[in-house]
């Protein structure tokens, strides 16, 4: 078989598909592989460059296969689908591939390290079981307000709820009391399950120092520094804090033409857990700001926009400081007028 140069590999559960052109452009492998036999048909092969859409298992794969000597490039599946040429098949998304990893102006994916996809799990059973918490929450005080039992809002908020359900109280009958116990104790395992959690994540934090040089921005504690540094490998991949901040979909989506430009909501894309732990963030740094003691640039957007408006735009102004730390290797340095301003109060 004549040497190919660059190959396109269609990731899939169980059966995966091969596209390999020599230097020339001339195709010279095509073929289905199992599971199985994909590690032993790339060992046979001398390096080449091996082009992969970027999901769940393509890190894994990356990692692999570079260890035979391959280079692997992970690309965005979007950006990935303006190449394949008619229907949709899995010879044509290799085929795809195959092109798009040439491209020169392709956008690539960092390989991340089986560490920092540990730690990314991390936050992904973290999210889940704040998700769960939340309709456990949920579910409780939707039943209990069926029998007029009305609790202020908020985690902390409901445990009186749990001790009526436990008691005797006679304004919610046995039958219910029993129904939702079962309810209670979910809860309750679900808070012990997230302080181990929490305590690993701030371990990996502590022990990470581009984690510790994040969390000095204001609004960035461990779990959104920690997130950030596992979720980017390599800040280099972005070549300014604009373009991380987009990636993230904290930008206007654009739907401009005839050199009439016309901005939207923001485009949502990117990573949704990195994107919604910013605007937390900002939204806790908005909570506390006072003219005066804050930023005069936070001051002033807060008289200007909306609450939630504010927040989005200071999580994109985090986002690109975030990439500002990574890529430079530096420490958070606040304005001289906000030192200046705590210094007179």
């Amino acid at each position: 078989m004549t040497k190919a140069s660059t190959i396109g590999l269609d990731l899939a559960k169980h059966v995966f598909q091969v596209h390999g052109v020599d230097a020339h452009g001339a195709v010279v492998v095509q073929r289905r592989l199992r599971r199985s036999d994909i590690l032993k048909f790339f060992a046979r092969l001398e390096p080449a460059l091996v082009g992969m859409e970027a999901c769940s298992t393509s890190h894994y794969w990356a990692r692999e296969l570079r260890a035979f000597g391959h280079e692997v490039r992970l690309m965005p599946a979007q950006y990935v689908k303006a190449y394949v040429k008619r229907q949709k098949n899995d010879a044509a998304d290799a085929a795809a591939i195959c092109e798009a990893v040439s491209r020169p102006s392709m956008r690539f994916v960092a390989v991340k390290t089986a560490e920092q996809q540990a730690s990314t799990m991390l936050h992904r059973s973290r999210e889940l079981l704040v998700r769960q918490r939340t309709m456990l929450i949920n579910a409780l005080r939707g039943h209990l307000a069926e029998f007029g039992v009305i609790e202020a809002r908020g985690p902390s908020k409901v445990w009186p709820l749990a001790a009526l359900i436990e008691s005797d109280d006679e304004r919610v009958p046995e039958l219910a009391r029993r129904a939702l116990r079962p309810l209670i104790a979910q809860l309750r395992a679900i808070g012990i399950q997230l302080e181990a959690i929490d305590a690993e994540i701030l371990a990996w934090h502590q022990a990470s120092e581009t984690s510790r040089r994040l969390a000095t921005i204001p609004g960035i504690g461990p779990v959104i520094a920690s997130a950030i540094a596992a979720s980017v490998p390599d800040a280099s991949a972005f070549a300014s804090g604009r373009e991380f901040a987009a990636w993230l979909g904290l930008v206007p989506r654009q739907n401009s033409t005839g050199g009439k430009p016309r901005l939207g909501r923001i485009s949502k894309q990117g990573d949704a857990n990195l994107r919604r732990l910013l605007i937390i963030g900002a939204q806790s740094v908005l909570r506390w700001a006072r003219p005066g003691k804050s930023n005069a640039w936070i001051i002033a957007l807060m008289a200007r926009r909306p609450r939630k408006v504010a927040a989005v735009a200071l999580a994109n102004k985090m986002a690109r400081i975030a990439w500002a730390l990574m890529a430079r290797g530096q420490y958070y340095r606040p304005p001289k007028i906000v030192m200046a301003a705590a210094s007179v109060a």
